[in-house]
């Protein structure tokens, strides 16, 4: 009787980081399900070397898994769920930031979004509007209305950490910030483009392959 193989379940991870130089495995790419006895040699299948002309993105679809998981188990019969491909990232070891830098950039972002808000509320003659509210509350003119310019002042602030839903390191729940989400939304068409380069560059190398004799 004919023994029926053995299946492997994968599904791939869109985008992975690993140190530069390194090997990339079946492990670090995807969740694997297989039997329990050949799961971890199955692991440890090299799905490719990469080298210094490849750049520090490498891009492995499914046909590249399913050779080489192949070539190491040729009755294995392979089974993927969601993408077919997966964008590695080869990475330096991280540096820790200067704390000089550090403090450089946050006074930019402090004295631009502060300037921003500034030249905003100029535009729109925040000033008179503000004295007129307070002439209207409390019935008399004044023109530097500092107490409800401050409570005005904290109250952007505020906003903008329930805004963000950010404060420091905190968070108030486990929604995604605005900023996180454009964020997101960045990362997932930065990965699609070069996706779409990558098998540009697979095609052509592809063809030039077949031209030669």
């Amino acid at each position: 009787m004919k023994q029926s193989p053995v299946i492997i379940y994968l599904q791939l991870r869109k985008h992975v980081k690993l140190p530069i130089g390194q090997a990339v495995r079946l492990r670090d790419i995807a969740r694997v399900l297989t039997d329990a006895k050949l799961e971890p040699n199955l692991l440890d299948v090299v799905i490719k070397k990469p080298e210094e002309q490849d750049g520090n993105l490498v891009l492995i679809d499914m046909l590249q898994i399913i050779a080489s998981i192949q070539a190491r188990a040729p009755a294995m019969q392979v089974e993927y769920i969601g993408e077919p491909q997966v964008l590695v990232e080869m990475v330096r070891p991280g540096k820790k930031p200067l704390f000089l830098l550090f403090i450089l950039v946050w006074l930019l972002l402090f004295f631009g979004s502060a300037l921003t808000i500034m030249n905003f509320h100029a535009d729109v003659s925040m000033q008179a509007v503000q004295v007129r509210i307070v002439e209207m509350i409390t019935g008399e003119r004044d023109e530097h209305p500092y107490l409800f310019q401050g409570a005005y002042s904290i109250g952007i602030g505020f906003g903008m950490v329930v805004f963000f839903n950010h404060l420091f390191k905190k968070k108030w729940n486990e929604e995604p910030t605005p900023l996180e989400v454009e964020m997101y939304l960045y990362q997932e068409n930065l990965n699609q483009f070069v996706i779409s380069e990558e098998y540009k560059k697979m095609y052509r190398a592809a063809e030039r392959g077949e031209k030669e004799p």
